[in-house]
């Protein structure tokens, strides 16, 4: 029989609804550059850099890490994602790959920019969906006043 402290738990999870990374497309320059002029070794950090780079996004949640040697972690609650942007350059649209920005209420991250993520528009219509839920299961509301969000 589970404890108290587990059934609340269990009530409160999270679900992970899509995890992604960034293209290794966005190196292609790299690569490119070590096969005219720079070391190889120059392409291959940037090869590990995009693949120790990871997001997960969760129905409360958007999760980023990063770091080669190091590791860092953050997490931004969706409530706090005030709007969506999405990019896609020629390039990008090439190669079905597209850039998200996030501006946010989070002090430490008002600026998050997932680039150059497979299907990147559905994902954005994914998560545009999950903050408005969020937002009425936190019953969280942004006020304009002027210039500035309260």
């Amino acid at each position: 029989m589970p404890h108290d402290t587990e059934r609340v738990a269990d009530d409160h999870s999270e679900q992970e609804v899509w995890a992604g990374a960034p293209s290794q497309w966005q190196n292609l320059g790299w690569w490119l550059a070590c096969l005219l002029v720079l070391p190889i070794p120059f392409a291959l950090w940037q090869w590990l850099v995009v693949r120790n780079t990871r997001y997960v996004l969760t129905d409360q949640r958007l999760k980023s890490s990063r770091g080669v040697f190091n590791r860092v972690t953050d997490d931004l609650e969706l409530y706090r994602i005030k709007d969506t942007r999405f990019e896609q350059s020629v390039w990008q649209r090439l190669v079905g790959v597209g850039d998200i920005e996030l501006n946010t209420s989070d002090t430490t991250t008002p600026l998050v920019r997932l680039k150059n993520i497979q299907h990147a528009d559905s994902v954005r219509d994914t998560l545009r969906g999950l903050v408005e839920k969020r937002r009425d299961a936190k019953r969280v509301r942004e006020l304009d006043v002027g210039h500035e969000a309260i």
